[in-house]
């Protein structure tokens, strides 16, 4: 087969033009559930192989690929990706050499090992029998303008949670989630005493405030789980990128990953923009290694870092930081629920708990504001955070701030439309002017592409946005590249959107305006028409 990124055209270029903005919508998709036999945790025997739209059945095509000692445990529809499991004894050639094999035949994407992802906390000894974190971030002063709305849903990904806890039960949906780890229906954690993440993590978010008992969360959102972590805080990339795309498909407006490890991979990636596509605001671990990068989910660009601070306001020394931080959040020595097998309540800390705070503020948010879009809550967030001192690299934005969030209306603080849904001031770039440039094109194959430029209409542009709306039976991919006169392409780029079909997203946030912007369409696999869009905001 022609290596399908080899190009033999002509090269072709345009300008973009101004006209009106579209977009496409993606659809929603099912719950994918584990196989009989597919134990929960880490899964590192398996592969994973992300199959192009362009194929007539996933699993099919896979399947005829895979050696006798191997077989397709599972496939997710909807992320169009299928897990392959080698046996335990079957030597680590043998793994690579399928990758490399397989990556090489029609209709096949990408295929990578299903990398394990672990909780991100570091246990603590109960040492106060207070809480910090509601006050740190004003959460309490917040409450005199909204206690929460049970019409917010925060999505916890995470190991099991008690949701019948005392201090929880009244926030947690009437079907409190699904098991991605043991492919069952009911998220609860399997050992009590030791399975405790998710349970203190839900109630950080959203333990159920004015109640009379126990600690309080940011606000009354609902609450629903998705188990995709096992009793010793690990999962497979697998159960947790299905468990992301079941919460969008609930319709989460907040999904919480407290969870990281490993790093880039296409399948989490694509879950993480599935989510983001159907307007679920991802906020991820920054990490608990301490250094001067952001780890994976939260590294993701549709994610939101958070990083770890303590009592204090100082930076926890776990704490991961790194130019992709965007807020801060306590998340040293935190009190909130745990199982009652382990006696209700401790205190925990790592970035697993500061990114339940933000996350539980974000839903307060909406509480107040509902008619926020994902990125004009994600922007709001920042313009509303407090500075606490420390570096950008440390806490981005800022601290997240409850009362400001909630009592700062979006429109004035370059973070939305405000309470009545009005998009004429940017819709999801934010507040401030914007300007939009849309062209149709169409691909002919897999070997076809085209190229642009986009010229900047504003000196210092807050945020870019191109968007691609394609044909839904082919697989077209879209390449950027800023700050440099070179076409965009598979083999060099900036930024990708390389989904396993034709609706692609890039947003770019302070873009180097040094050179005209360089966009490219490539066609995958398949052809037809297309529209490319590209919003600037000021």
């Amino acid at each position: 087969m022609t290596d399908n990124t080899e190009r033999v055209d002509t090269m072709r270029r345009g300008f973009l033009k101004l006209a009106g903005a579209a977009a496409g919508a993606a659809a929603f998709g099912g719950v994918a559930s584990a196989r009989k036999g597919r134990s929960p945790g880490p899964k590192e025997d398996e592969i994973l192989v992300g199959v192009s739209v362009t194929a007539d059945d996933i699993e099919g095509e896979v399947a005829q690929y895979v050696p006798g000692n191997a077989e397709v445990v599972h496939s997710n529809e909807t992320l169009s990706y299928v897990a392959v499991k080698f046996p335990e004894e079957a030597a680590d050639v043998a793994r690579e050499n399928f990758i490399e094999a397989i990556t090489k035949k029609e209709h096949v994407k990408y295929a990578e090992r299903n990398e394990t992802l672990e909780t991100q906390l570091s246990p603590n000894d109960p040492q106060f029998s207070s809480q910090y974190a509601p006050q740190q971030v004003n959460s309490d002063d917040a409450w005199d303008t909204t206690l929460g709305d049970s019409s917010v849903t925060v999505a916890v990904v995470d190991t099991g949670a008690q949701y019948d806890h005392p201090d929880l039960a009244g926030n947690y949906a009437s079907d409190p989630g699904y098991d991605f780890a043991d492919g069952d229906s009911d998220p609860a954690p399997d050992a009590p005493s030791d399975e405790y993440h998710g349970t203190h993590v839900s109630g950080c978010a959203a333990a159920v405030v004015d109640n009379g008992s126990g600690v309080a969360g940011q606000g009354n959102s609902t609450l629903i789980n998705g188990r995709s972590l096992d009793e010793s805080g690990s999962g497979s990339t697998a159960d947790i990128a299905d468990a992301i795309q079941w919460a969008a498909d609930e319709g989460a407006d907040v999904i919480n990953l407290s969870l990281g490890g490993g790093g880039y991979t296409d399948t989490m990636k694509n879950a993480v923009s599935y989510a983001d596509d159907n307007g679920a605001l991802v906020i991820a671990a920054a990490g608990n290694s301490g250094t001067s990068s952001v780890s994976y989910p939260a590294a993701y660009s549709e994610c939101v870092a958070v990083s770890a601070v303590d009592s204090n306001e100082n930076l926890a020394s776990f704490s991961q930081y790194g130019d992709s931080v965007e807020l801060c959040a306590p998340g040293v020595n935190v009190l909130s629920t745990t199982t009652e097998a382990r006696g209700s309540y401790e205190e925990l800390s790592g970035t697993s708990m500061a990114t339940p705070v933000t996350s539980g503020v974000a839903g307060l948010t909406l509480a107040a504001w509902p008619d926020l879009t994902t990125l004009e809550l994600r922007d709001h967030l920042k313009a509303t955070a407090a500075d606490i001192g420390l570096s950008a690299d440390e806490q981005g934005s800022g601290q997240v701030d409850a009362l400001a969030a909630v009592t700062t209306d979006p429109a004035d603080s370059g973070g939305g439309g405000g309470d009545d849904g009005d998009d004429d001031d940017g819709g999801d770039g934010g507040s401030g002017d914007s300007t939009t440039g849309s062209v149709d094109g169409s691909l002919s194959g897999y070997w076809d592409y085209d190229d642009y430029t986009w010229s900047w209409n504003y000196s210092s542009p807050s945020r870019v946005v191109v968007e691609l709306d394609g044909p839904a039976d082919a697989d077209f991919d879209l390449y950027v590249n800023t700050g440099t006169t070179g076409n965009a392409s598979p083999g060099d780029y900036d930024y990708t959107s390389r989904s396993l079909d034709s609706q692609e997203s890039i947003t770019v946030d302070d873009p180097d305006t040094s050179t005209d912007m360089q966009v490219d369409v490539d066609s995958y696999s398949g052809s037809g028409s297309y529209t490319l869009t590209i919003t600037e905001y000021q």
